[in-house]
């Protein structure tokens, strides 16, 4: 049995690093996205750093970066092979409030696992997830972006990829950030909703997106709002996921 979840775990690393580090092009696109809104210096906080794929690219483009990732295969593996370039490493979930929490983990794809119980129930039969099955858990410490924020300073732009946990992290933000990124997942609407809604209690944003690994905007224009979540709103559930990048008016 304990050979059987080792296999699986391998096999959903094994994917993982195949999808963030098998397709160079790929890393070539999100460097040069990223070099049009990162600047030498800035300080990025990647939240759910995952294999550390997104850190490794802010790190070419000289910021420093936190990275925080609780599931602790990939932990082990950022804390081995990219600790010591990084401005900081938090083995720990994010949320609302400092603590613990249960981790919610599929060995076969471990790229989502997840504190959320809410996106556990919501994705089960949704097209993508309907072959994942949340076989472990464990119990990590959680911290808050305002205490990550205490401790390194204010980032130019934090990156949230947590599989349904993202307004819980916002909970736990009580000033504004330049620039946000959240994942949007077409299935659950509502979480796009939620974070939409916090992000503009803490301030005057613009709304852009990006499509799956296209790294690149939907949008010519940053949009308010009410505009983004009518583009969302649009999407069927099947269609794919991607990521909402917000940022403060000037």
């Amino acid at each position: 049995m304990r050979a059987a979840a080792g296999l699986d775990t391998a096999i959903g690393v094994a994917r993982s690093l195949v999808v963030y580090y098998g397709q160079p092009w790929r890393r070539v696109q999100l460097r040069r996205f990223y070099s049009g809104i990162i600047k030498p210096g800035d300080l990025v906080f990647d939240i759910g750093a995952h294999v550390g794929s997104r850190s490794r690219t802010l790190l070419s483009l000289g910021a420093e970066v936190v990275a925080v990732e609780p599931q602790p295969v990939f932990a082990d593996m950022i804390e081995k092979h990219l600790a010591s370039r990084l401005k900081g490493f938090e083995r720990a979930a994010v949320g609302a409030t400092e603590g613990e929490a249960r981790l919610r983990i599929s060995r076969r794809h471990p790229t989502v696992s997840t504190v959320s119980e809410r996106f556990v129930e919501s994705v089960s039969h949704a097209e993508g997830f309907r072959d994942v099955v949340w076989d472990h858990e464990v119990v990590v410490p959680m911290t808050t972006p305002d205490r990550l924020i205490e401790k390194y300073g204010i980032p130019a732009f934090c990156k949230i990829d947590v599989e349904g946990a993202e307004a819980d992290i916002l909970r736990g933000l009580s000033s504004p950030i330049r620039l946000v990124a959240f994942e949007y997942i077409p299935a659950l609407p509502e979480i796009a909703h939620d974070v939409i809604g916090l992000l503009e209690k803490l301030g005057s944003y613009r709304f852009n997106r990006v499509v799956g690994e296209r790294h690149r905007f939907e949008n010519e224009e940053w949009r308010d709002a009410a505009a983004l979540l009518n583009d969302l709103s649009s999407l069927a559930p099947g269609d794919p996921s991607g990521d909402v990048y917000a940022r403060l008016a000037t």
